[in-house]
């Protein structure tokens, strides 16, 4: 793969739309902004000049009933993409999320698929408070039935996107909205990467190993990838030789390596943007207990977001959310406590 080109995650993610609507007549996108404004975070620029608005539908703003034809529409063998804004805003539609699109290939006994991915924006640091900074990825990998996905590069994006619309499961694809590449919503200095131009996949359960390191293992998704290799970095100039995985997706997840990785470096931290209780951080720390329990030299970290709402307040947010001297704050406490 020609891999010389660099995209924003937004147009990678985009681009894998556009292709996959010119491979298979049954895939196309609807949600709210998706058409003429191409998406509050250009998820699904240009697709709207390009196929109309029969296949790029702009919605009204009632988040129950788009999801809810998506839905039908992926069980009458339509594969739907449906972006709602927020992930904060899908507690309006739960309903239609963990007991029907989570649910129905169960119920049917496998006779009905729901070829259906939801899209939806995830993260803090823009002072949006509690009702537009959350990431839930957790929550969401806690519902049997739906995968989640969860891109932190350009390159991934466009390939976990081309998964995400192929398979016959309900996803839930989740980008972070400080990696899009935006302009006016960047927390990174580089949010462009390289992606090849004809179309590929990347299967989902398969984590990437980011940076290898001996002395402690550091597990993260979306942003908290960079803040990780950031941290690294600092820990490389302290003498210490950090490791980075990248799950990519949380359902399925790639316990494998992650055992592997701590079989080597027998420490390990886990960074989460979403919440420390009964979240990811908890199940990867469990994953490592069950597999690798006598390999461990220390006991498994957790940085997380306390358990409060994510403040207003730019102070308090920073406060609470992760970041990469917290990161290597804790894994000299792993080392040397």
């Amino acid at each position: 793969m020609n891999t010389s080109r660099k995209l924003t995650m937004a147009r990678a993610i985009s681009e894998a739309i556009a292709q996959e609507i010119e491979r298979d007549d049954r895939v196309f996108v609807m949600g709210e902004d998706v058409g003429i404004y191409g998406g509050i975070f250009s998820a699904t620029a240009g697709l709207y000049e390009k196929f109309g608005p029969e296949q790029v539908m702009d919605t009204p703003i009632s988040e129950t009933g788009f999801i809810g034809a998506a839905l039908g529409l992926a069980m009458e063998g339509m594969r739907p993409i449906v972006e709602l804004m927020f992930v904060d805003f899908f507690g309006v539609c739960m309903d239609q999320i963990y007991n029907h699109i989570a649910k129905n290939i169960y119920f049917s006994g496998g006779n009905v698929r729901v070829p259906l991915v939801l899209m939806t924006a995830t993260g803090g640091g823009y002072n949006d408070a509690g009702q537009h900074s959350q990431c839930l990825w957790g929550t969401f990998a806690h519902l049997p039935g739906l995968k989640v996905v969860i891109p932190s590069t350009p390159f991934d994006a466009k390939g976990l996107m081309i998964s995400a619309i192929r398979d016959d499961n309900p996803v839930i694809y989740m980008f972070h909205k400080g990696l899009m590449g935006l302009g006016w919503m960047t927390l990174i200095k580089d949010t462009t990467g390289p992606v090849p131009e004809e179309p590929y996949t990347i299967p989902f359960g398969r984590a990437d190993i980011k940076r290898e390191g001996n002395d402690v293992t550091i597990i993260s998704v979306s942003m908290g990838v960079y803040q990780s290799l950031e941290a690294a970095k600092e820990l490389e100039r302290a003498g210490i030789s950090a490791e980075v995985i990248d799950l990519r997706t949380l359902v399925p997840l790639d316990r494998e390596t992650i055992a592997e990785s701590v079989k080597k470096t027998r420490r390990v931290l886990v960074v989460d943007e979403d919440y420390l209780s009964y979240g990811m951080t908890g199940e990867i720390a469990a994953t490592v207990m069950e597999l690798a329990f006598d390999y461990l030299d220390a006991p498994v970290k957790r940085l997380a977001v306390p358990d409060v709402p994510i403040p207003y307040s730019r102070p308090l947010e920073q406060f609470v959310l992760p970041s990469a001297p917290k990161i290597v704050e804790a894994v000299k406490e792993l080392l040397y406590s």
